[in-house]
């Protein structure tokens, strides 16, 4: 047989037989390798470890370390799951069953409501199974087999997803673990023997592809892990989660409330979360101030031409609300802002002495999002967007991402995040656009992130409709990445709406456009901001930032005297004059997570002095009250997390 040429990650190359497959080549490296393989990238695309290289190629060996590796176990432990649910339960009848980024999720049709003692038994039923070592085989059918198969085990939801395939002489992949076949594009692991140690975490319902309409599922929620150490750790991870819970703290520290008999998915900001609310909208317009836009607000509604323009109703229409009759003519509630700030742009002709035009607003939209995912402060239906767009000329482009790239890390680590993550986001399936331009402005963002030496993955097909963008993540203190903010370029909307300035030759040319969101959604971003402090916000941001804490009756006048001149310097602050003992207001002080107390009785008040305590690190000792607000203010105005 004729040699193949593989060149591995290192860029070190060896030859073997054409023919031969990537798990044997897994054992000709080192047995090492062979056992801890998952899958392999076979010249940049995942595939299972059995398959076969009849030509020169690029090789990765996958492992529970690559997100691709994880992806593909957790994918197969959904598959086994499925798999337990079908042996304890007969007439499961399944839905889909991913990998996603914590883990996986099945949904099923069973005629048991499933409690955590079920979740238990199928657990221990996977164990039993994954001994099995059952290899996962793949088959194919055509369409009109695959869907004979699946009526003959009377699975209605598989064959509506087979039924909606154009395609008639598509092949259908089929993936068989032991007596399980499920419905799958694969790629698995080589056998449900790797799966070791599995943790189902929940159940919940879950309409059929999200829709109210359709019949509600249970879906399983579960993660795994090749070690028991991984699984410990993770336990104790969701431990720590699960107290810093948004929703949970939300309602504990009164900050903020959702009320579905009012409407799902809308916020109610209670004062103290409101208090931080303002605190982060007042750094947000001042730091925009100083990095040179200009701010704007916009209508919340506009009549559909302007959504037909803009191209949302037809790329976007199933996120907006409904229409309304104004004047016998339809109107829309905004998803988005860019569409008022483009009226704007085009309210007078532009010179190219004006640009770039950096213009940013705190505006509040709406979009449908479907019942089921609705989720806290994480996921809702309306929220205020830190939403801007800069209008700029081709030759300005790669100077104001760079700029746009500066500003995002200085905003992040005003509100403690240090680590950050670029990817970006390349032309999607349904895009809209010249090829040249999306290459262009690929490039620009590209050439942008690499002169100042951002390192960044590459997220294909992950663009915007009308152009490419750079996403930013950020790390929580639970080291959980979350998406945050976004660059997006676009080309589109600008020709769509007929956007001009006259340049210095004295003609009509077309402005680029970039739509930016640094922290994303208000909402979104509180929501992440409890969870990262877990409720215990540095001193700048907490609504309340000291309480006096007289020890008895006899000191409540030089606690208010303290109270006036804290107050004075602008500290938020407030005094408990409850009749309790001073264990008790300190008690209550450290679960209301206010960031200092002030203890003040008998040798205070002597002394005109105040001793001081720090949330969590108990007594800080003795100040003057000038020499404490000092403190505060150094601490205040420096954002010391």
């Amino acid at each position: 047989m004729n040699n193949i040429t593989i060149t591995f990650p290192d860029g070190k190359t060896k030859e073997f037989e054409a023919g031969i497959s990537a798990f044997e080549i897994a054992k000709a490296i080192s047995s090492r390798i062979a056992d801890d393989a998952l899958a392999v990238k076979l010249n940049g695309v995942v595939k299972e470890l059995n398959v076969k290289i009849s030509e020169s190629a690029s090789l990765q060996f996958l492992t529970f370390d690559d997100p691709d590796g994880k992806h593909v176990y957790w994918h197969s432990t959904s598959h086994l799951m499925a798999h337990s649910i079908q042996s304890l339960y007969p007439e499961a009848r399944f839905g889909v069953g991913p990998a996603i980024d914590t883990g996986f999720y099945y949904d099923f049709d069973i005629n048991t409501k499933l409690t955590e003692d079920d979740l238990l038994k199928i657990e221990a039923k996977m164990a039993e199974i994954s001994k099995q070592n059952n290899g996962f085989e793949r088959s194919e059918l055509p369409k009109a087999e695959a869907l004979e198969y699946f009526k003959k085990v009377n699975d209605p939801y598989k064959l509506e997803i087979i039924s909606e395939i154009d395609d008639t002489d598509q092949a259908i992949s089929l993936y068989k673990e032991g007596g399980f076949t499920d419905l799958c594009t694969g790629p698995h692991l080589p056998s449900a023997g790797k799966i070791k140690f599995v943790k189902l975490l929940s159940v919940s319902g879950s309409y059929w592809r999200g829709d109210e309409k359709n019949k509600q599922l249970q879906r399983v929620y579960g993660v795994s892990f090749p070690k028991k150490k991984m699984l410990d750790d993770y336990v104790t991870f969701l431990e720590e989660a699960k107290k810093r819970d948004h929703r949970k703290l939300g309602k504990q520290l009164d900050l903020f409330s959702i009320h579905e008999e009012a409407g799902a998915g809308l916020i109610y900001w209670h004062p103290k979360g409101a208090r931080i609310r303002l605190e982060i909208e007042n750094y947000w317009r001042d730091a925009h101030l100083k990095a040179g836009y200009e701010l704007l607000y916009s209508p919340h509604i506009g009549k559909s031409w302007l959504w037909e323009t803009s191209g949302h109703l037809g790329f976007y229409k199933e996120g907006m609300f409904a229409e309304m009759k104004v004047d016998e003519q339809d109107y829309y509630i905004k998803p988005m802002n860019c569409p008022f700030h483009i009226m704007i742009y085009k309210n007078k002709m532009r010179s190219y002495r004006e640009l770039p035009l950096r213009w940013a607003e705190l505006g509040t939209v709406y979009r449908y999002e479907k019942s089921g995912v609705l989720h806290g402060l994480l996921r809702v239906r309306g929220f205020t967007q830190d939403d801007a767009h800069i209008f700029c000329a081709v030759e300005q482009i790669e100077d104001e991402i760079k700029e746009v790239c500066r500003f995002a890390r200085e905003v992040w680590t005003a509100f403690g995040f240090g680590e950050l993550k670029f990817y970006l986001s390349t032309k999607p399936e349904k895009a809209v656009g010249d090829e040249s331009l999306w290459s262009k402005a690929t490039d620009s963002l590209r050439n942008a992130m690499t002169e100042m030496g951002i390192e960044f993955e590459v997220d294909e097909g992950g663009g915007a409709f009308y152009g490419p963008k750079i996403d930013i993540k950020i790390k929580d203190a639970l080291n959980r990445e979350w998406q945050m903010s976004t660059v997006q370029f676009d080309f589109n909307m600008a020709e769509r709406f007929d956007l001009k300035y006259i340049g210095e030759d004295g003609k009509e040319h077309r402005p680029f456009m970039v739509h930016r969101a640094l922290l994303g959604s208000l909402e979104r971003f509180f929501g992440v901001l409890i969870e990262h402090y877990a409720g215990a916000f540095p001193l700048w941001l907490a609504p309340m930032q000291v309480t006096v804490l007289p020890i008895s009756q006899n000191y409540f006048d030089y606690g208010r005297e303290i109270v006036k001149q804290l107050s004075a310097a602008s500290i938020r602050v407030e005094m408990d004059e409850r009749s309790e003992k001073i264990g008790f207001k300190i008690r209550y002080a450290e679960t209301e997570k206010i960031p200092y107390m002030i203890v003040v009785g008998e040798k205070e008040a002597a002394a005109g002095t105040i001793s001081a305590r720090k949330h969590k690190s108990g007594d800080i000792g003795s100040f003057t009250v000038s020499d404490f607000i000092a403190k505060l203010q150094f601490e205040i105005n420096n954002k010391i997390s």
